[in-house]
């Protein structure tokens, strides 16, 4: 596998600055409240990429080389429509190194440069472990991660929206619609994963044989179904913490806990996937969603830092 991997990876390096841009450029939006256009953009990239895939992986007989073409011109189709549509709404300014202002940036970019690679090494180590257990585990991991994952990230919306509406409130000084905001959101993010709950559940136990015919990837999705159906609910709120967390400005409490609860995944997926294999891979991971939602709501419950308001006997 290292081999199609490593090419796999060179093309899609490829489409870093593309995906950069885009998502720098999908932040600015955000701070427009203006969900609709990153929406659009990125569904006009994935149809694009779902067409282009087939073709050249099959068609053209390129294969996994043509799944990360497909990727990369996807990316780039994304960045061009986010770039056409910020260009009717600002005016750039002529480029000099002084109005950059990297100090502001690289304050906040930092910490949440080690939140990323926290994040990203925890999802990564683990699919690392399922590789190690042969190509059947892998095959069945990727399939369960992905609908994992994509599952969860709905709830992403649902953190955007919470983040731009707080960042407002707390700039206004509105406590009290913070307060109202933040509860809200949540109870919003508990529903939305219980919902997920059953239908990823109930999908995925019957219509895994969409995704492939083996029958032994079969039985170990099978396996992992239980856990990516019960986590749905914790996922769901640990991305909308995220996001509430956000909105506050709490860059520094969300980036350090982040790196706690990553160093305490790493070792708990190390530890139970050599122990319990393919499932316990599932239960660190399930250990790591956890971890994530109990430090969001903790900082939020205790009132500390930006939530120090939450003490006061009457919000002003």
């Amino acid at each position: 596998m290292m081999k199609p991997a490593v090419k796999y990876l060179t093309l899609r390096s490829l489409g870093s600055p593309a995906i950069l841009l885009s998502l720098a450029m999908q932040g600015i939006f955000r701070g427009f409240k203006d969900t609709k256009t990153p929406l659009y953009a990125t569904v006009a990239g994935d149809v694009t990429n779902i067409i282009l895939d087939p073709i050249f992986i099959f068609a053209l007989r390129l294969g996994v080389s043509g799944a990360a073409i497909a990727h990369v011109l996807s990316q780039y189709l994304i960045t061009l429509i986010l770039l056409w549509r910020l260009l009717q709404q600002v005016e750039f300014l002529p480029f000099r190194i002084r109005n950059l202002q990297f100090g502001r940036f690289l304050k906040h970019g930092v910490m949440l440069l080690g939140r990323v690679i926290a994040v990203t090494f925890c999802v990564t180590l683990s699919a690392s472990m399922a590789a190690r257990l042969g190509p059947t585990p892998m095959a069945a991991f990727q399939i369960c991660l992905q609908v994992w994952l994509t599952s969860s990230l709905l709830a992403d919306g649902l953190a955007v929206a919470g983040q731009a509406i707080l960042a407002c409130a707390f700039a206004e000084k509105d406590y009290k619609k913070v307060a109202a905001a933040a509860t809200r959101v949540l109870q919003m993010s508990f529903v939305l994963g219980m919902g997920l709950a059953v239908v990823v559940g109930i999908g995925l136990y019957f219509g895994s044989g969409i995704f492939s015919k083996d029958a032994a990837v079969l039985h170990l999705i099978g396996i992992g179904v239980p856990f990516i159906a019960a986590t749905q609910p914790i996922n769901s709120l640990a991305f909308v913490c995220d996001g509430v967390n956000f909105g506050a400005s709490d860059f520094a409490f969300t980036a350090y806990s982040m790196v706690l609860v990553g160093g305490a995944s790493v070792a708990s997926i190390v530890l139970l996937s050599r122990s319990n294999g393919f499932i316990g891979i599932w239960v660190a991971l399930t250990i790591y969603m956890v971890l994530r939602a109990f430090a969001g709501v903790w900082r939020m419950v205790t009132g500390i830092g930006p939530w120090r308001f939450l003490r006061t006997p009457s919000l002003p």
